[in-house]
């Protein structure tokens, strides 16, 4: 790998490390306050809405501004919104703070690793960041589950953290506040290793800043992506993984309550479980799987969805665990050649800002729409075990008619 590439996996680890920590101390605050359960889903989609809005402006401008540069100052704008947190600011417009870092910070990050690696090192280098990514997943639900548990008091962080706040006169009015402190110096730490990412000294042709221009430049290359037969394939099925990623992070809590009977801190672990295996998946594929075998992985989609189903049913906690890693383990085979082939096509039909941002609009819709069903029948009161079946059956059926459509193409193409 290029110089300075493992700076980047290093500074966003740290800040998706902070991201999902913040996701646990933050579904306490609503459990705080006395919420209804249903808000819990809204904050995710509070952080996603903002990589819908902002997916035209964010692609020409990662383009158009060093990247290392750029994730530096969306480093900062996410610890705005912890900020809110801590003056008492409702916790879906704090998120709504932390989306609007992510949502810029998306595009520069993957934007310049494909800048820096060429094609035959990009799916072993989206391998280090689907690792980095979900290994930020495990920890960082570990730590929000520590950072809500009352243990924390008694460590020698929560010392250093409460000499901390003393010495800026920031008062901790409750375990979570510590909480929130502690999350502050992690983005901190993330934007000092920012320092070290290299340029990738890719630069294109200045773009239209007027809205107008933007709008139609990103509906040209949304339509130019999903048109393409490889791209196409790719995005629809980074796309559906992304939204069923999001909304098992929550189903998973919800079923571990109701069927296990688990506290939020150790059902928190559980997702932590599912990463473990999204790990092993991601490592294998970056080790096994060249970019030109990539759609070979597309089996593993329907075995997704009916792994997902099988949890649902589980009522013992030692079967459910080996289920869940079973469950990251295929998604990593699947997503990593998915989002190499996906980035890849769009580097070489778009700009690699602009790719990223068409891929982050479409996934994060999704994830927008799945959340937004699942809080509504949460809302409804819909039990936890019919619904994560279900949601596993829908997603297996998908996979098995993108596996139809592929099939398709290529009996189109050696017709042709």
């Amino acid at each position: 790998m290029p110089a300075g590439f493992h700076w980047l996996i290093a500074a966003q680890f740290l800040s998706a490390l902070a991201d999902n920590a913040l996701l646990i101390v933050t579904i306490a605050l609503l459990q705080e306050q006395g919420m209804a359960g249903w808000w819990a889903p809204l904050l995710k989609f509070a952080l996603t809405i903002a990589y819908v809005l902002l997916a035209p402006a964010v692609g020409p401008l990662a383009d158009a501004v060093p990247k290392g540069r750029l994730m530096t100052a969306m480093n900062a704008t996410k610890t705005l919104g912890v900020v809110a947190l801590f003056m008492h600011g409702h916790p879906v417009l704090a998120f709504a703070i932390v989306g609007l870092g992510a949502a810029g910070y998306a595009p520069a990050k993957y934007g310049l690793v494909t800048e820096l690696v060429g094609p035959t090192k990009l799916v072993a280098a989206n391998s280090w960041i689907e690792v980095s990514v979900v290994c930020a997943v495990l920890l960082g639900t570990v730590l929000g589950g520590g950072l809500v548990s009352d243990a924390l008091r008694h460590t020698a962080m929560a010392a250093g953290c409460q000499a901390l706040a003393a010495a800026w006169g920031v008062p901790l009015s409750s375990n979570l506040t510590l909480s929130l402190l502690v999350l502050l110096c992690v983005y901190a730490a993330s934007g000092l290793l920012q320092w070290g990412v290299p340029d990738s000294r890719a630069r294109y042709p200045q773009a239209a800043v007027h809205p107008v221009a933007l709008l139609r430049n990103f509906v040209h290359s949304n339509r130019t992506l999903w048109r393409d037969a490889d791209g196409g394939l790719s995005l629809a099925v980074t796309t559906l993984f992304w939204g069923v990623g999001a909304t098992l992070q929550f189903t998973v809590l919800g079923w571990a309550h109701d069927t296990l009977g688990l506290p939020l801190a150790q059902a928190a672990y559980l997702q932590g479980v599912v990463a473990l295996g999204v790990v092993a998946g991601a490592a294998l594929a970056g080790r096994l799987v060249p970019l030109h075998q990539a759609k070979r992985v597309l089996p593993a989609g329907v075995v997704l969805g009916l792994l997902i189903s099988t949890v649902a049913i589980t009522h013992s906690l030692w079967l459910a665990l080996p289920l869940l890693v079973l469950v990251g383990l295929v998604g990593g085979i699947l997503v990593v050649p998915m989002n190499a082939l996906l980035q890849h096509r769009g580097h070489q039909l778009l700009t690699a800002g602009r790719s990223i941002a068409v891929q982050g609009y479409n996934e994060n819709l999704s994830i927008l729409v799945m959340l937004a069903s699942y809080a509504g029948l949460l809302a409804l009161n819909a039990p936890i075990v019919p619904l994560m079946t279900g949601f596993g059956l829908v997603i297996a059926t998908a996979m098995a008619a993108l596996l139809i459509f592929k099939r398709g193409l290529l009996h189109a193409r050696a017709a042709a």
